[in-house]
Order: C-alpha cells, then structure tokens, then sequence
C-alpha cells in the first residue's frame, strides 16, 4: 500500500521507543513499532471478530460489556498502580485511582444506555424508521495525559454499538494501556479488540487503512490534521478531540473561599495535563490580589512527588517532550518580565517535576496566554468589565471548556451563554459526566463522546422507508 514508507521509515530509524517511569526515570521497557503485516492481520482479524459481535442480540453485548466493568474493578488496584509507574499521576487524591473509577463508570453507562430504531415520521401513506447500525473497524488513537480513561471512552462505546477496536495507545504510555486490554480482553470475544503500537507512523497507516471506518482521536490539533488527512484515504468518520486552552472567568465579588478547591482542581488536575483544564484565569481587577493570595495559600499546601508515595497528592510531567515545553513557556514569561505570583516546592527527584506556578502581569498576546501550557502553570490575567474578560476568553481558536464563578447564577449563565465553548461550567471546571456530551468547538475538534449523543457517533444511520 502507498504509506508503507512510513512504517518502514519507524522502523529503518528507529525500532523502539523507551518508556519511562516520569517520576524516577527508570525504564520500563522498549515500545516498538508495529510491523504492516502485522497491522494488516489484525485488521483482517477484526473484521471478522466484528461481523460475529454485531450479530449478537443487543442484549448480550450489554451483559458481556457490564462483565468488562467487572473486570476493570477487580483489577483497579493492579491497573491504577501500573498507571502512576507509566502515567505518573499519584495513586492519592484525584489521580491514578481516580482514573480507574473513571474507566469502571465510562464502561457501565454505555452497558446501561439504549438506542432503539425510532420512528421519525408517519402518516397515512408512508412510515420512516431510523435504525443505527454499526460502522465496521473503529480505529482509535489515545493518548498519553489519562491513558486509560481516554482509551475507555473510545473503545466501549463502539463495540456496546457493535463495532471491533484497533487501538494505538501513546508510545509514552504503553505498558499501562497494554496491562487494561489484556484485562477486558479475558472478557470479550477474539479479536474484538486489538492493540498497535509505537509511534505515530503506526497511527498514520492504521488510520488510513480502506477498511478503517471510524476514527476517533484524542491529541494535539497538529495532530489531528494529520488524522483528518489520514481519513482521506478511506473517508473514516471522524471524532476529534483536539485540546484546549481553557477560559475561566471570575465575576467581580466572588466569594473565593467558597470555591478555592475546585478553582484548583479545575486548573490543576493531573498537573494540568487535562485537555478540559482551566488555563488561563481572567480576574477582576479589584478582586486580583485576594483570587491570587487565595490560589497561592491553597496551592502551598497540596504535596508534590513520587505518585507511588501516599503522601503525593501532585506528580510529575509525564514525558520529556511537555516538560521541555512547559519549561519553554516559563522562560519567555521571564523574558517579558511576568510576575510570578507563586512557585511551589519541587521535590527532590530525578522525574520530571515541575512545581505549580501562578503567573501575573501577562495578557493576551503573550505566549503563555496564547498557547496551551499542559502543565501547572497557570497565567491570571486583570480585567476592568465583564465585557473586556469575554472578549479575551474568546480571543483563543481553542473552544474546547470554559467556565464562569459567580454566587449570583443569573448573572453567572449569562456570561456562559456568549463564551464560545463545546462546554461551559459554572463554579466549577472540567467536571464531565458519562451521561452528558462532550466535544470542542473551533480547533478544539468536532463530534462529541459521552451519552446517547455518543453511542450515534459510531453508529451509520439508516433509515428503512415504507409506503403503505
């Protein structure tokens, strides 16, 4: 096939990539590239896996999926601690643990939702059903910040559909991704779902395969262009979840003490390497100094260090390439005299830590305003009106989350309802549900995951037309 050369490019240059353990730079082990026969075989296996699983009453791949969720719960445990030696998120507060529970839930509902034919119209002539059927051999591409959870959220909802999977976890988390498909895999028929690995050559050939149907992507905009030219080749149906560079806007005369801890986690969570984390804060000018000292006093007391320690309640950066990027983003904020408004203690480790940061005296147009940090940094920016903070948080391409904090809810839903976002939170951040759909808007991406929505996003409608 024409994109051979790029498997063949992987593994002329480079054979394997080593995976560490972010906190302690230890090495867990050599990730190498999937060859294109073996691709192709696990392809052919698919298609036949799928065509038996389809087959199957609704009914049963519901039971067969809630025993998935049994599995994943009995090994919860042994998968989260897998996930802090790859991942690097800590086992305490709201990190390795916490992203099991995820994959437990995120498998449960999708066994638990129904999405019968449907009778769109009717009359005295004529009566139009919709079915949805599904769409073949989901390709799906997870990446490294919530390995597991991320991949959960692709591959069950395609096969409670009835489709088969083919994923490529990142070459960063490989092991820890492996670890969970061999788990569901004790559950599930052969072959359905399948597993390609190394770097992103491999995702290149799979996602351009004629027998590839869907897509479905979690990543970098860059990225995911190269996913959408990819689906070219075989006209894939696509769900894109490109990140974001998430808006949070403080209403003047917030209580802040009130919301101090989810004001945090919103920005914090899993050292900011969330897609949905609030990344830039814009604060009255009148309220700065205490949302900062606020900020500040809390962020002082949350311990950084080895997730493997119970004591961690912060990791580190998970690779070396964010790490580098993040550091980069610091030192041009240095450059054009920012403020920096706290820094928090970095362990004494050899991993890839980099402590929480705020940063002042920085606007739009700056660098680390602009660009998605992915990492504990984050940029809080003045303001005058109401007006000023919803044009900047606007002023992004990213439209992935925003969110407002506000005690008076009215006045709160009314700056919600002109920030451009596929999510918008009140007094709260990044807080998805696995009933309720989620996607981007702009560059952040297209389609939507979670709920009823998502089980039709790896469906094919088909509408059966009667005349009477």
């Amino acid at each position: 096939m024409e994109n051979t050369s790029f498997i063949e490019k992987a593994n002329t240059v480079d054979t394997a990539f080593l995976s560490l353990n972010p906190s302690t730079l230890e090495v867990i082990g050599e990730v190498a590239n999937t060859s294109v026969e073996e691709i192709e075989a696990k392809i052919g296996k698919a298609k036949k896996a799928q065509k038996l699983w389809s087959a199957r009453p609704d009914e049963e791949r519901k039971e067969i999926l809630l025993k998935v969720a049994e599995a994943l719960q009995n090994n919860s445990k042994h998968l989260a601690e897998w996930i802090t030696r790859e991942q690097g998120k800590p086992l305490s507060g709201p990190g390795a643990n916490f992203e099991m529970q995820a994959c437990v839930g995120w498998t449960q509902v999708p066994a638990s939702l129904d999405l019968p034919e449907e009778i769109v119209f009717e009359d005295e002539t004529r009566k139009d059903i919709l079915y949805r059927n599904p769409i073949g051999v989901v390709a799906a591409i997870a990446p490294w910040n919530w390995p597991l959870m991320i991949a959960i959220w692709q591959i069950i909802p395609s096969l409670r559909m009835g489709n088969a999977v083919i994923i490529k976890p990142s070459e960063y988390t490989t092991f820890c991704s492996l670890e969970m498909i061999r788990v569901i895999n004790t559950v599930l028929p052969e072959d359905l779902l399948q597993v390609v690995t190394g770097r992103g050559e491999v995702g290149g050939y799979l996602t351009s395969h004629p027998e590839i149907g869907k897509i479905m992507f979690t990543g970098s905009i860059a990225t995911g262009k190269k996913v959408i030219e990819a689906s070219a080749k075989n006209m894939a149906r696509l769900t894109l979840e490109c990140g974001g560079n998430d808006a949070g806007i403080i209403v003047p005369g917030l209580d802040v003490a009130k919301h101090i801890e989810n004001l945090f986690w919103g920005a914090f969570l899993n050292m900011g390497q969330t897609c949905a984390c609030l990344k830039r804060l814009y604060v009255h000018q009148d309220d700065y100094e205490k949302v900062v000292n606020a900020l500040a006093e809390y962020s002082s007391h949350i311990p950084m260090g080895n997730g493997a320690e119970e004591t961690s309640v912060l990791g580190p950066i998970q690779n070396k390439m964010q790490y580098d990027k993040i550091h980069d983003l610091i030192l041009d904020s240095e450059n054009i005299g920012a403020d920096f408004l706290f820094k928090g203690q970095k362990p004494d480790l050899e991993g890839y830590f980099i402590p929480v940061t705020l940063v002042g005296n920085v606007d739009n147009g700056d660098r680390i305003v602009d660009e998605e940090q992915f990492g504990p940094v984050l940029p809080i920016i003045k303001y005058k009106t109401l007006e000023e903070a919803i044009s900047k948080a606007n002023d992004s391409e990213n439209g992935l989350g925003a969110s407002v904090w506000s005690d008076d809810l009215d006045q709160a839903q009314k700056v919600a309802a002109q920030l451009e976002a596929g999510t918008v939170w009140i007094n709260q951040h990044g807080a998805i549900n696995p009933f309720v759909p989620f996607g981007g808007a702009k560059k952040s991406g297209y389609g939507v995951e979670f709920g009823i929505e998502g089980l039709k996003a790896v469906t094919v409608p088909k509408v059966i037309s009667i005349k009477k």
